[in-house]
């Protein structure tokens, strides 16, 4: 059956007017509505339109309905069986995927003689598809929109047919008014409408065209419907790249076109939309140049060059469409429809100026956010800490992460490389609250440590002890103590974070650190003061006090626990440190309040742990290792205080510098090593979503038995093989340059015996040839010459601060040999793990050389130390975990596993 046109087209148009595209009669019935999308949009687009869709299909489904505020609509298998149970309609929709789009409009058509509009919101259809659809409708006198379109809308109406224009409150973006829009994105029609309402401009018609190749109702019949509505006085046009279709339009009424897409001619291929394509004579630049014909303007308008026409005007920024349209409509004197609402200025909702004092013009002032933003954003300012949405965490990290090119590592953001810069208690804090120390906060941990080390007297020593005796490594020798740290031990501690947090929070206390905060705007609170103050004294606590004292730590906390009437707990004392050190993290929302509440069992574990690397005879009442407790708590660092504990002696200045610089080279290799997936295994296996029933000390032994000889112990293999390179070189001090050893002999020697030993088992038929510890690693070969950059940047480190190395400048010769002798192909790269052993080695050499040291303790001391670090970097991930992650999420689903025979 074939219509006849309306006007002087070439082709069927059956649209006379923009008033017609959606009425208050249409009916519409919409194809696959039970889909992701029209299951979402249908609803809402039904009741801003009274009730307009009758049925949907979607193939198998028939008998169900989708539910809307107005009512279910009924679902059936296809058209002709909905117009079978008495429904009639003269609009589709058609949600279908790109190969079903066709049939789905010749069903339509076929089946339904009453049918007028189709709205196609499928995107990406083919040309042929697109040309047989064409075919199709002006075959049978049917109008289509789309392809790629988000559908139609009519404020004067209150009808919405096909997508989502208006968003999910088309009442709020879609006032009546004067102005129709076309548009060839679905989503800048809402914005542009919203723009426009804001400004005193409401809308009549909006079409959003779609953008595929081919647009069914395109720029041409939409200036003709234009016309002919007395509704509409302007229109607003928002133009891509791509296609004639707007040279070929004949405007009539002013028109304010904003043509985007520069960018796209410098590109070579398709992007965005299918239509949108770069080159040719239809790009953007082509299309301004058409429209500033077509009105008479001599450039494009901005704000600071407002070239308009009473036919109109052409901008590149949606932004700059409502003043162009204001202008172009005074020279046309007409008013906006109403009184602006608002501008277009930026009206921040929150803002944090990060203390910074800011110039006027950049200091924006915060305005109140519309409903229901408003309410949700004084929640948010309310709520103490980060909320971290949860997520499943295996083989993944919020905490670490690995650069898969340099092979650098980085905890929060802080490279390895400056990680080994910092002193040990700045990278505890950076682990554990995700930002930089202050003096403030190194003073608090460092005392906090202290107060944890000596464990004379104590359960935890004697199970180390225990462990140590059986033959244990000392991985788990530390996890024995690790066991009797749970969260008893912390309870008190915990709770008193929670409730100083809670009474500091309702008193908009700013900075811990704020020596001016009223203490009495604080509320009583007698359950806080029981648990903060005792009867008696506290000689742990009034030791600790008093190292705080005498580090000059700085806390509100602690003033407000001294104010109290009676004598400081230990817990509290702990408390106040902690609840000091998360304070700022927790107000500037970097950590949560779990996080900051966790913080005094991590302390005392991990004072537990360094304390535990020494033997029960290190421990006295009165000191460590010979260190009075006094000087441990109101004087050392904790590198002072690791280096004491794998050492079992004070360590000298240079002794603490490479200590320090390998527990920041150490501190984690990223989410994927053993020991970080044993700390996050323990704790999915706890359930984080429950963080009750998480246990840090468990976190802690998880990431200490998934520790060993070649995951933790294996820095030995480099010492050992330093050792017996050196073992007849008569070497006094590593750190002379004047040491006398010609390295070039020691290293061509070793070459020789390894290309014999390479020699030998190649003729033997073996393809077992061990390796040369520190040398050559898989990433950083296949150049001339190979570098490790970390290797580098200690290198450059040491030669900065006038720091030798023996051992190191003989890695540096020998692979220089290997490559001489013809054993490598390359010169290979000294890796890392070469550098930590001459690091370690060249600290320990003189008690190895003098029989205060044994081969053995070597070995241990090669695996404490990566324990010292790992713990920081596995308690980051920890700590990661139990905020983000899922329960069992770290388990391996049964399709991945294999069974092997």
């Amino acid at each position: 059956m074939h219509r006849h046109s309306v006007g002087s087209f070439k082709y069927h148009v059956g649209i006379g007017s923009l008033d017609r595209i959606a009425t208050r009669e249409d009916r519409v019935c919409v194809l696959n509505i039970l889909g992701g999308e029209s299951s979402d949009v249908t609803p809402v687009g039904h009741a801003y339109s009274g009730g307009n869709v009758v049925f949907g299909t979607s193939p198998g489904r028939s008998g169900q309905v989708l539910e809307t505020p107005l009512g279910g609509i009924p679902v059936y298998n296809n058209v002709r069986e909905g117009l079978e149970a008495g429904h009639r309609f003269n609009c589709g929709v058609v949600y279908l995927p790109p190969s079903g789009a066709r049939d789905g409009v010749a069903e339509l058509i076929r089946v339904n003689p009453d049918l007028r509009k189709i709205f196609i919101v499928t995107e990406k259809l083919s040309v042929h598809d697109s040309r047989e659809i064409r075919a199709l409708g002006q075959q049978n006198g049917v109008d289509i929109f789309g392809g790629n379109s988000l559908g139609v809308a009519d404020s004067y109406h209150q009808v919405r047919i096909g997508g989502a224009l208006g968003g999910d409150d088309p009442g709020e973006a879609l006032r009546p008014g004067s102005i129709a829009i076309f548009s060839n994105s679905g989503n800048f029609t809402t914005t542009i409408a919203t723009y426009l309402r804001m400004s005193g401009w409401g809308t009549t018609t909006l079409i959003s065209s779609g953008k595929d190749v081919y647009i069914q109702y395109a720029a041409p019949e939409f200036a003709f419907a234009l016309a002919n509505d007395a509704r509409s006085k302007a229109a607003v046009l928002y133009v891509e790249p791509g296609g004639y279709y707007e040279q070929d339009a004949h405007f009539t009424k002013p028109v304010v076109a904003c043509v985007v897409g520069r960018w796209k001619s410098r590109l070579t291929r398709a992007v965005g939309h299918a239509g949108a394509m770069a080159g040719g004579d239809d790009d953007a630049a082509a299309k301004e140049r058409w429209f500033m014909e077509k009105l008479g303007v001599a450039g494009l308008f901005t704000p600071d060059n407002p070239v308009v026409s009473a036919k109109g005007a052409v901008v590149t920024n949606i932004a700059h469409i409502p003043a162009a349209l204001t202008a172009v409509m005074r020279e046309n004197g007409a008013r906006p429809d109403f009184a602006p609402e608002s501008s277009l200025a930026l009206k921040p909702w929150f803002g944090s100026s990060a203390g910074l004092t800011l110039p006027a013009e950049l200091d924006l002032p915060v305005v109140e956010a519309v409903a229901p933003y408003g309410e949700q954003i004084a929640r948010l300012d309310r709520q103490i800490g980060v909320v971290l949405p949860r997520q499943a965490m295996k083989d993944a990290s919020g905490a670490s992460q690995m650069d898969p090119k340099t092979q650098v590592t980085s905890l929060h953001g802080v490279s390895m490389l400056e990680a080994a810069r910092l002193p040990m208690e700045a990278n505890l804090v950076l682990a554990l609250l995700r930002e930089p120390a202050s003096e403030n906060d190194r003073a608090l941990v460092n005392a906090a440590i202290a107060a944890e080390v000596n464990l004379h007297g104590r359960p935890e020593l004697a199970a180390a002890q225990a462990a140590r005796e059986a033959g244990n490594a000392p991985n788990m020798v530390l996890a024995a103590a690790a066991s009797l740290v749970g969260p008893r031990r912390a309870e008190t501690a915990r709770r008193l974070c929670r409730l100083l947090t809670d009474r500091f929070a309702e008193a908009r206390l700013g900075s811990a650190l704020d020596e001016g905060f009223d203490l009495g705007r604080i509320a009583p609170d007698a359950e806080l003061s029981g648990l903060l103050v005792g009867p008696e004294p506290d000689p742990r606590a009034e030791a600790l006090l008093a190292a705080l004292e005498a580090r000059g730590a700085r806390s509100v906390f602690l003033r407000y626990l001294l104010s109290l009437d009676g004598h400081p707990t230990r817990d509290a004392v702990l408390a106040a440190i902690a609840t000091t050190l998360a304070w700022g993290p927790l107000m500037r929302k970097r950590i949560s309040r779990l996080t900051a509440e966790s913080l005094p069992w991590w302390l005392q574990l991990f004072g537990t742990l360094l304390g535990a690397a020494l033997p029960a005879a290190a421990h006295g009442p009165d000191s460590l290792c010979g260190v009075p407790n006094a000087d441990l708590l109101a004087r050392r660092t904790l590198g002072e205080i690791g280096c004491l504990a794998l050492l079992g002696r004070e360590g000298q200045p240079d002794d603490v510098f490479v200590f320090e610089t390998l527990i920041g080279l150490l501190l984690s290799n990223g989410p994927g090593t053993i020991s970080a997936q044993g700390c996050k295994g323990a704790v999915s296996a706890d359930g984080p979503e429950s963080p009750e029933r998480v246990h840090l000390n468990k976190a802690m032994i998880g990431f200490l038995t998934h520790a060993g000889y070649t995951h933790g112990g294996n820095g030995y293999e480099g010492i050992a093989f330093l050792i017996e390179q050196f073992r007849d070189a008569n070497l006094a001090d590593p750190a002379d340059p004047d040491h006398g050893i010609d390295l070039k002999a020691l290293a061509d020697r070793t070459v020789a015996d390894y290309a014999r030993y390479k020699s030998d088992r190649k003729t033997l038929g073996s393809l077992d040839i061990q390796k040369i510890p520190g040398v050559n690693h898989p990433v950083f070969k296949d150049k001339a010459v190979n570098h490790d950059p970390r290797e580098l940047w200690i290198h450059d480190l040491l030669a900065a601060r006038g720091d030798y190395n023996a051992f190191h400048a003989y890695y540096r010769t020998l692979v220089q040999s290997l490559f001489e002798a013809g054993v490598s192909r390359t010169v290979y790269c000294v890796n890392i793990d070469a550098v930590i052993a001459a690091l370690l080695l060249k600290m320990l050499w003189r008690p190895y050389r003098d029989g205060s040291l044994s081969g053995g303790a070597l070995e241990t001391a090669a695996f404490t130390i990566f324990l010292f670090a790992r713990m920081l970097g596995c308690a980051a991930d920890a700590d990661d975990h139990i905020n983000r992650g899922r329960n069992m999420d770290t388990r391996t689903p049964a399709s991945q596993c294999r069974f092997v025979a």
